[in-house]
């Protein structure tokens, strides 16, 4: 499917008259640095070759209509009126944008739009990233308005804390910004500083729903007070100590005996993650694709064990991977507690990988998972 040419014929039918502006920006995956963000840490992630577009143009009012053009869902609201958010509505996600830009001194006309979406929603994707950054970029085209993109990543995270009350970072917004073919995309959470990192080409990543879905709200909450938790005691040895991200390996150790044993498995995850980012960016600088699929696996080793944010199935999916033919790495990514694996796989042997993934997968848990060849696109631009 050309997803251009069929949201501009969807809008064509719907309004009339053709689009003023089409955007597009993608989905992304988690490869290293698993909560880590919160912690001032650092993540390396990826845009994905699956992405949310928008056609849009003027109303001629506050009125504003929006259209799915695949499955022809939509809503309407005006945006001189916009009132509290309705729980659980998807327009919520186009409400809150509008919301921030005002707040900003960046009055949106009324406006149509059509979107479409290649992005699989609950996937891990962040199809609700996607969605922002395509239709920011779109609102800021209609109101002939610029901002810096770190500006337009914080747009999102407050479209999604403020207005659709999802406790997110800012991880998501950046990856579907910055993303580049062939490029991981390295994040610094305490700078905000970000850069890309070349992939070895010949690789693919394959990713694996677990088909289980828990609810993450008290587990995220448990696993953020127990690194605040840990910061607060080691600041007794080192006052300088702000996150996580100050902390190295050894001087986790040397408090070992300071720290509630749990405490103590989840930082030393976190501090771990940041260790093996870096780790990641220097093997993949010197060509040492192997090396970095092992840190993959040491980083599902320690949700696991330290961070018990993986779940049975997760854990699966890795092990079935990890024996089959082109595998170089595979972990969890995202938040865990269910949801998916990404596995990076030689690309020649992807197609079965990946069959070969579902039917093991199928075989020892009764699951049928839903699995996806991917590969690192560009980040979010307008047409």
């Amino acid at each position: 499917m050309d997803m251009r040419k069929t949201l501009d014929q969807a809008f064509r039918t719907a309004f009339g008259a053709a689009p003023e502006v089409m955007t597009r920006a993608p989905g992304r995956l988690e490869i290293l640095g698993n909560h880590t963000d919160y912690n001032q840490g650092t993540v390396l992630s990826v845009a994905v070759d699956r992405a949310t577009f928008v056609a849009a143009a003027p109303s001629g009012s506050t009125q504003c209509r929006v259209v799915d053009g695949v499955n022809r869902s939509e809503c309407s609201f005006d945006v001189a009126a916009l009132g509290a958010p309705n729980k659980g509505d998807w327009a919520n996600y186009i409400k809150g944008l509008v919301v921030e830009l005002e707040k900003r001194g960046i009055r949106v006309p009324g406006f149509h739009a059509v979107l479409g979406s290649t992005v699989p929603m609950s996937a891990g994707m962040s199809s609700s990233a996607a969605l922002e950054m395509s239709m920011l970029l779109a609102l800021l085209r209609l109101a002939r308005r610029e901002l810096d993109w770190r500006e337009q990543a914080k747009i999102g995270q407050a479209c999604e804390n403020l207005y659709v009350g999802a406790k997110t970072g800012l991880l998501d917004q950046f990856s579907s910004l910055k993303g580049e073919a062939g490029h991981l995309v390295y994040s610094d959470f305490r700078s905000l500083a970000v850069r890309t990192v070349p992939l070895p080409a010949g690789t693919a990543l394959v990713v694996a729903n677990s088909m289980v879905k828990h609810n993450l709200t008290n587990e995220y909450n448990e696993r953020r007070e127990a690194c605040e938790q840990a910061v607060r005691v080691l600041q007794r040895r080192t006052p300088a100590i702000a996150a996580l991200r100050d902390v190295s390996l050894a001087q986790l150790e040397a408090a070992r005996a300071d720290l509630d044993p749990v405490v103590y498995r989840r930082a030393l995850h976190v501090v771990g993650e940041i260790t093996r980012v870096e780790a990641g960016v220097s093997a993949l600088q010197a060509g040492e694709i192997g090396r970095f699929g092992e840190l993959m696996f040491e980083s599902q080793h320690s949700s696991t064990h330290y961070f018990e944010n993986s779940t049975a199935e997760l854990d699966t999916l890795v092990a079935c991977g990890r024996s089959l033919p082109g595998a170089i790495g595979a972990r969890l990514s995202g938040g865990g507690f269910g949801g998916i694996t990404v596995h990076l796989v030689q690309a020649a042997q992807a197609a079965a990988y990946a069959s070969a993934l579902g039917q093991l997968y199928r075989e020892r848990t009764g699951l049928v998972s839903d699995i996806m060849i991917c590969t690192a696109a560009d980040g979010a631009l307008v047409y």
